[in-house]
């Protein structure tokens, strides 16, 4: 029976036969993640079930970056509460400090993940790995935690939308674009409990990073995973970042899909998720005008390299508003040594940015960017629910990095074309 690159991955797991969507099937673990704020929860929860070491030490990892640097009291208890455990259990991949990046541009960017892989995280963005072949989806605390002591847990194989990308991209317009006007047509519960499954000329023609980027949004169409095939251009970067034995792996012609839906770039302007949901999508000509009082431009969606340096092409020779607090955040710290390598580091300096650390920072209304009540951002993170980076009385429009670059220097929300 033709089978979905979801049923493929997940088959290759389980010994039973998978047979369709709706079958619950065991699988085994490839790797199980938390962070600094889901992993306290999942340690109490480990314990709690009197788990006496967790089932691979080289197969859990911890990831303390959403508060760091820790920002106050309790986060700091939060990631002692990480180290601690993680010196009792031996992990290997413990990550905090000078070592630490965004989680799921870390994990990639190590070799951690990859393709065939299956793997569980306490975030809900650890979808992102779909990007490079892989059955990766955010589960809760507890189901983490026993993930961590058993190395196996249970899915409901989920049905699969074929998403197929065409035409071509403008100038200025990228993967987050893209997934912004999928979000924008099927809707926030439009692929709840799905997979969404990329396909066509355009999917294949997106960088990994790219692809990375559109698998990591699957969750705000309410998709259980966002997949890409493994193709020639995977099997490359996963070799480059010191995988070795990955397979190519894709659908099957023939595969049962319960709904195709297209996306065709041609002509496409770049996208903007407005208040306060990311379905809430307009081309930019429609929110053209509207003032920023902040642009962000990092985190796991946005924040690789070649989201630098589409921004620093933005920037380059130009200074941002006075009026726009600009905020630079490379998810790694190899990331954040290339951008310095490249001069992309002194051209935010020089634009009058703020860089800082590989950090979730103000994503998440963490740290290092918090609005207060009546300000307006524009950010390349993947959430703008009300109250997201700050005060209930704030606004963040989502954007990709040359968007919200333009906006940066414009001062207000604009076509890049026009910066």
């Amino acid at each position: 029976m033709p089978a979905t690159l979801a049923e493929k991955i997940l088959q290759q797991h389980c010994d039973e036969q998978i047979t369709g969507p709706g079958q619950i099937v065991r699988c085994r673990l490839s790797l199980v993640l938390a962070n600094d704020i889901t992993a306290p929860l999942a340690i109490k929860s480990f314990k709690k079930m009197g788990a006496a070491g967790v089932f691979d030490k080289d197969k859990v990892t911890i990831v303390a970056d959403h508060f760091t640097p820790n920002k106050d009291i309790e986060s700091a208890e939060q990631v002692k509460v990480c180290r601690e455990f993680a010196k009792e259990m031996g992990i290997t991949h413990y990550f905090e400090g000078g070592n630490v990046g965004v989680e799921h541009a870390l994990l990639p960017e190590l070799g951690l993940v990859g393709p065939g892989d299956v793997v569980i995280g306490a975030d809900s963005h650890t979808c992102t790995y779909g990007g490079l072949g892989a059955f990766a989806t955010g589960m809760g605390s507890t189901d983490v935690a026993a993930g961590m002591a058993l190395g196996e847990t249970w899915f409901k194989v989920p049905p699969t939308i074929q998403v197929i990308l065409t035409g071509t991209l403008r100038q200025w317009v990228g993967a987050k674009d893209l997934m912004l006007a999928l979000i924008g047509t099927i809707g926030v519960s439009g692929a709840l409990y799905k997979a969404l499954e990329f396909v066509g000329p355009l999917a294949s023609a997106l960088s990994v990073e790219g692809r990375m980027t559109m698998s990591n949004m699957a969750i705000e169409a309410g998709g259980k995973v966002g997949l890409f095939a493994a193709d020639d251009k995977t099997l490359a970067y996963a070799a480059a970042h010191g995988r070795k034995g990955d397979k190519a792996i894709a659908a099957d012609a023939g595969a049962a899909y319960e709904r195709v839906v297209t996306i065709d770039a041609t002509g496409m302007e770049p996208q903007i998720a407005c208040p306060h949901l990311p379905d809430n999508v307009k081309p930019v000509s429609a929110v053209a005008g509207l003032k920023v009082d902040q642009a962000v431009i990092g985190s796991c969606t946005n924040g690789r390299i070649e989201d630098l340096r589409e921004a620093a092409a933005i920037l380059k020779g130009r200074k941002v508003s006075k009026d726009v607090r600009t905020i630079i955040l490379p998810a790694t710290p190899n990331i954040w040594r290339q951008a310095l390598a490249e001069g992309l580091i002194e051209t935010f300096m020089d634009a009058g940015c703020i860089v800082g650390p590989a950090t979730c920072g103000p994503c998440l209304g963490g740290h290092m960017g918090i609005l207060a009540g009546g300000e307006r951002a524009i950010a390349t993170t993947n959430r703008n629910f009300k109250g997201r980076m700050g005060s209930l009385e704030s606004e963040v429009y989502l954007s990709g990095p040359a968007a919200a670059a333009a906006a940066a220097v414009a001062g207000e929300i604009i076509d890049p074309a026009k910066v």
